[in-house]
């Protein structure tokens, strides 16, 4: 019988309207299947697509208890993942984007830090980040062990957020109640969501440790995500708006409700 951990793992997904859905779909999921220690549960919260859904009814899990839920609401994933940490029955709960994948030691080392770091409240992997066409672009996470990066190596703060952006928390293993006390993604934060919400952990003294393994493969900028529109489409951002969006992350972790932020063009 598997090793089971008390953590459900959240897979948001908006349509089926991607190219190579099912490649990317079918590797996630196996990154989920071959770990030594299992999640409790996968959560799926999925767009209104009835292909997607009858997709998702076939699929063959095997080893993995999955619980799948359309969603009503405007499908973004900030919306999508809130919504799946809210059915999730366990102490821990971990984000796995459609086109990332675990690796295969993460939950393994997962359960070693759970067991030996018990103040600890969320677990970064360090994430390896490749194109659409798998071409490795660079390491994210991996900062926390750099020298003078904050006062605990491994360790992120508060301080060194407001000075340094680039983390990933899709990988990562927290406590469900974090969310329940200090709020989850707001879908009003633009692009810098991310940040803003680990700007709010840590301003709250939640313990965020880097787990000093590779835990994570993690897609960038791949075609038809929201990051590739932006940078790419017709949503293209300018330099401008893109400081807005981190300065409204500085601006609005205060507060564990999110708020009516919008981006005004300086020439509107």
């Amino acid at each position: 019988m598997e090793n089971i951990l008390d953590l459900s793992v959240i897979l948001p997904i908006k349509s089926m309207v991607m190219r190579d859905f099912e490649d990317f779909f079918k590797k996630s999921i196996e990154s989920v299947q071959s770990q030594e220690f299992l999640p409790k549960n996968l959560i799926i919260v999925h767009g209104k697509d009835k292909n997607l859904s009858d997709y998702l009814k076939k699929y063959d899990f095997q080893n993995l208890k999955v619980t799948t839920f359309e969603f009503d609401g405007e499908p973004n994933f900030s919306n999508q993942v809130n919504f799946g940490i809210t059915k999730a029955e366990t102490k821990w709960v971990s984000i796995l984007e459609v086109d990332d994948e675990y690796s295969k030691i993460w939950f393994k080392n997962v359960k070693k830090y759970l067991d030996s770091y018990s103040d600890v409240d969320a677990f970064l992997p360090i994430v390896v980040e490749v194109d659409n066409k798998l071409t490795f672009q660079g390491f994210t996470n991996e900062a926390t062990f750099a020298a003078n990066f904050s006062q605990e190596m491994g360790y992120l703060t508060n301080e060194t957020l407001l000075q340094y952006q680039n983390f990933q928390t899709s990988g990562m293993v927290f406590k469900k109640s974090l969310i329940e006390d200090f709020g989850g993604f707001k879908p009003s934060i633009k692009l810098t969501f991310v940040y803003e919400l680990l700007l709010r952990l840590t301003y709250n003294s939640a313990k965020i440790m880097t787990i000093p393994k590779i835990g994570y493969k993690h897609t960038n900028l791949r075609e038809g995500s929201i990051f590739w529109e932006y940078k790419n489409g017709e949503t293209k951002l300018e330099e401008n708006e893109v400081k807005f969006w981190v300065s409204s992350a500085k601006k609005e972790y205060f507060f564990s409700e999110d708020r009516n932020i919008k981006f005004v063009p300086e020439n509107a």
